[in-house]
């Protein structure tokens, strides 16, 4: 029979500590003030907690940078210690293998990313993002105390994130016919046996999510609108797709399906669309409707040159953009968040895209949030999706239930 050697104040204790862990884990560097506010800890509760903490080495306090500091007292940030251990991300995109690393203390370590052809093996992509993690930090990382890997992936993940994902070999809803064999060669599940074959490598849990989803998580908490609670993320690419964070935390839905605002109509009558409906967003706004609409471009880089020098080019972009806000605009009014960034390759098209963007959002908002139009540009790039499944980890992951000191770590 078990016997508990500890008491109720211990208990009670250790509780408090891992709910203040947990939320610098979530949401990285904090001050004494917000860390109450997110744990409801008293102020003395806190404190003392927080005191006992930093001696144990878990976690640590640093002063802002004379640069970086306001009028008044310098407010102190509290973080986990660097050194306690990183979390990895990979997005497998469609033919390509992007990968992060950050340390418990959200600091990002570094990124690398390869392009891969289609025909590529499941096997051999995981091989690939194993390649790419063993060359970052030189070589040095070690998942530590915050032992995990967010993946990120094309298409409907449909189960919450876990180890031992197991989701139907469904393609994304967006996809067309080309991209749809693109994403499924060389695994009959992808979903199903991803999590496997990275687990068998790395030896450590796997969650798993869209890649795109994951891309808003990421912009949240590292990118354009770091810091913000509720977050709508549009990504314009080949596929349009894009994500919600609500309250700080990814919105998944109840099927997997959220974000999918490429299939929102946008065009009644238009064009089919892939996943079977007409006039879908992604038909007028994807880089290959774009293209389709302006074939003298060439390709997407071509398309860019020629908007400066090419009014047939702006009357594209200028109704893609229309277009876009339009139906931005619906989901706004709908959820209410207080950024929205719009990223893609198509998003390098920048005030051209941006301008007709803002003036369609502001005729189809409700006047009264007008004024509260916060469009902003996607800052991460390409390595978006692996930042947001590192996101992930941190944010979703229990896997810091039993910290280490920096004398502990191996």
């Amino acid at each position: 029979m078990a016997h508990d050697h500890e008491g109720p104040l211990a208990r009670l204790r250790r509780g408090h500590e891992e709910l203040v862990l947990r939320q610098l884990r979530t949401h990285g560097p904090l001050s004494r003030g917000e860390l109450g506010r997110l744990t409801g800890l008293s102020r003395t509760t806190l404190y003392d907690i927080v005191a006992a903490l930093i001696d144990g080495g878990a976690v640590v306090a640093a002063v802002p940078a004379a640069a970086e500091r306001r009028r008044g007292r310098p407010v102190e940030t509290l973080s986990l210690h660097p050194g306690a251990g990183q979390a990895i991300g990979i997005d497998f995109a469609r033919r390509a293998v992007h990968v992060a690393a950050v340390n418990v203390a959200h600091e990002v370590i570094g990124s690398a990313s390869a392009p891969h052809g289609a025909g590529l093996t499941w096997g051999k992509r995981v091989d690939l993002a194993a390649r790419l993690v063993g060359g970052l930090a030189g070589g040095t990382l070690r998942l530590g105390s915050l032992s995990g890997i967010g993946v990120g992936v094309v298409g409907p993940v449909h189960d919450a994130p876990t180890t031992d994902a197991s989701t139907p070999d469904t393609p994304a809803p967006g996809t067309s016919g080309a991209e749809r064999a693109d994403s499924l060669e060389g695994a009959s599940r992808p979903h199903e046996d991803l999590p496997v074959l990275l687990r068998k490598r790395f030896g450590v849990p796997v969650l798993l999510d869209n890649n795109t989803r994951l891309a808003a998580l990421a912009e949240a908490t590292w990118g354009a609108a770091a810091g913000v609670q509720d977050v709508l993320y549009l990504r314009l690419s080949h596929g349009v797709g894009g994500g919600l964070v609500v309250g700080g935390a990814l919105h998944r839905g109840a099927h997997g399906l959220s974000g999918e605002f490429g299939h929102i109509t946008a065009e009644p009558g238009g064009r089919r669309c892939s996943c079977g409906k007409d006039g879908c967003l992604e038909t007028v706004a994807s880089i290959g409707a774009v293209l389709d609409a302006h074939p003298a471009a060439g390709d997407l880089a071509g398309f860019l040159a020629a908007l400066p020098v090419d009014p047939a080019a702006r009357r594209v972009l200028d109704d893609v953009g229309t277009r876009v806000g339009t139906v931005l605009a619906a989901v706004c009014n709908a959820v209410g968040p207080h950024v929205t960034v719009l990223g893609g390759e198509l998003a390098e098209a920048g005030p051209a895209l941006f301008e007709p963007v803002e003036r369609a959002l502001s005729a189809h908002l409700m006047p009264v949030s007008r004024p509260g139009i916060d469009l902003r540009p996607a800052t991460l790039g390409e390595v978006g999706g692996a930042l947001g499944a590192i996101a992930l980890v941190l944010h979703d992951s229990p896997l810091l239930t039993r910290y280490q000191t920096p004398n502990s770590v191996e």
